[in-house]
């Protein structure tokens, strides 16, 4: 009679059950069990604020971030105001910035920038941005309002203090 050949399927429940076994007697000796890890603490950074401002007054806001962007450059990036200067603040005073985001070719503009895209040849070759003259004036509603700045030889980058809160306007934009 020929011997049938092994059930894999046993030998894995074979195999599970010999390793459970195993460390099952060596926390029973007296092994330490393994470290775990506590849980992230979900507001770690509305913890720290919290701490910085105290109980009295309306609050504060605060966003930060770190990015790295596909073309190797890095950025680190805070900021916090107290809710009653916001208040006290004229709103209308940025309209200007938040309007020149307004704009599909603008925010595809800014991406691609991010991206690495950086000269204004290479920027008029993508049709996605239209017609050259359109993309001068998408051009220049970005760098009036900030979002943009160009050296003289017709590159253009988002200013490193603009990287984090462009970010934080889009991510404030996601539904």
């Amino acid at each position: 009679m020929e011997a049938s050949p092994p059930d894999p399927l046993e030998h894995r429940v074979s195999e599970l059950e010999r390793r459970f076994a195993e460390l099952i007697s060596r926390f029973a000796d007296g092994e330490p069990a393994p470290a775990r890890r506590k849980p992230p603490d979900v507001f770690w950074a509305l913890e720290g604020l919290r701490e910085r401002i105290g109980d009295d007054n309306a609050g504060a806001v605060l966003f930060t971030g770190a990015v790295n962007l596909p073309t190797g450059e890095h950025y680190e990036w805070q900021y916090g105001t107290a809710v009653d200067d916001m208040f006290e603040a004229d709103w209308s005073d940025w309209a200007g910035a938040l309007g020149a985001l307004g704009h599909p070719v603008r925010l595809l503009l800014l991406r691609r920038v991010l991206a690495g895209t950086r000269t204004a040849t290479e920027l008029a070759a993508d049709e996605a941005l239209g017609t050259t003259g359109q993309l001068y004036h998408h051009l220049r509603q970005l760098v009036g309002a900030g979002w943009l700045h160009s050296s003289a030889r017709g590159q253009y980058a988002v200013p490193g203090d603009r990287v984090v809160p462009l970010l934080v306007v889009l991510s404030g934009a996601k539904r």
